[in-house]
């Protein structure tokens, strides 16, 4: 059996990457004269030109380019198999980039950033809480962490917990104005709108006989922030729908009464968001690890 040429598609990603020999050459610390006899080689062995070569410009042939992604990937294979086991033999080190939602981050995701730290203090993690979409790949995350009902994506998600929607009110709020046993009837109310979806004033139910009913809402508040209703909420003003993880407290404790408990919301889950593609440091696998294992506890937990 004839092994592939690694050397050759090493060497051909990184003259894609420089766009000439001489860069690639620089870049790898071999002569010209060695990168020119490796595409060379490797184009023997193919039987097809990788690139058109003129004094001036070096561009790929349409097999070259239709080549290029899979010798990325070789090279990126190698590269990531000779970091992890460099990894292996020392301390992680590095910087993670996570971004997270607001409130969940705040509860959630920071103490267990703290715990991650005290387990491994050569890491280093810059944490973006925000409840505004990021873009993963454009903005340099490792990883993101949503609270959604997914769309299709490129991205690779890893679904971590199912999150509980709840339709709360103060008891002082529902006395007065009474207790809805149907979503027909929160036209009727005055509803707190969470801004950060694509349709906020449409509220979603499911029925335990599968009937379905989307009820357009309003009221006298609009935020980005869930955690921001509950002042309104606790003083009686109005209705909302919230996570598990904002209410739960304030549920258990009679601050807040949850109505509509025979209706389902749309699903949703706590996803981990990482960029397209398999390679990804040591650090970040350890960093993906340690919260999903937090998280599944967690839900464990609440069950």
């Amino acid at each position: 059996m004839s092994l592939p040429d690694f050397e050759g598609w090493a060497i051909f990603a990184c003259v894609v990457e420089h766009r000439s020999f001489s860069g690639a050459a620089q870049a790898i610390g071999i002569s010209k004269a060695t990168v020119s006899k490796a595409i060379t080689r490797l184009e023997q062995r193919l039987g097809t030109n990788l690139f058109h070569r003129t004094s001036r410009k070096l561009t790929l042939t349409e097999s070259g380019a239709a080549l290029a992604e899979r010798a990325k990937r070789i090279l990126g294979e190698a590269q990531c198999a000779e970091e992890e086991a460099r990894q292996a033999a020392v301390a992680p080190s590095g910087t993670v980039r996570i971004a997270a939602p607001l409130t969940f981050g705040l509860s959630q995701v920071a103490p267990a950033i703290a715990d991650f730290l005290a387990e491994y203090p050569q890491i280093h993690i810059d944490l973006k809480l925000s409840d505004a979409t990021v873009d993963i790949v454009a903005d340099g995350f490792d990883i993101a962490l949503r609270i959604a009902d997914l769309p299709d994506s490129s991205l690779r998600a890893r679904r971590l917990a199912p999150v509980r929607i709840h339709t709360v009110a103060a008891p002082a709020y529902l006395d007065r104005h009474g207790r809805p046993s149907h979503p027909s009837e929160l036209t009727d109310h005055r509803c707190f709108v969470y801004s950060n979806t694509s349709r906020p004033d449409l509220w979603q139910y499911y029925g335990p006989e599968g009937e379905e009913a989307g009820i357009r809402v309003e009221g006298p508040l609009i935020v980005d922030n869930g955690r921001a209703m509950l002042p309104a909420l606790r003083r009686g003003l109005g209705i909302a729908r919230l996570p598990d993880f904002i209410v739960d407290e304030l549920l258990n404790d009679g601050s807040l009464e949850a109505v509509l408990t025979g209706w389902d919301t749309r699903p949703i889950a706590l996803h981990m968001m990482t960029p397209p593609g398999t390679l990804r440091p040591a650090r970040v696998t350890l960093l993906m690890d340690f919260l999903a294992e937090r998280f599944r506890a967690r839900e464990e937990a609440g069950r």
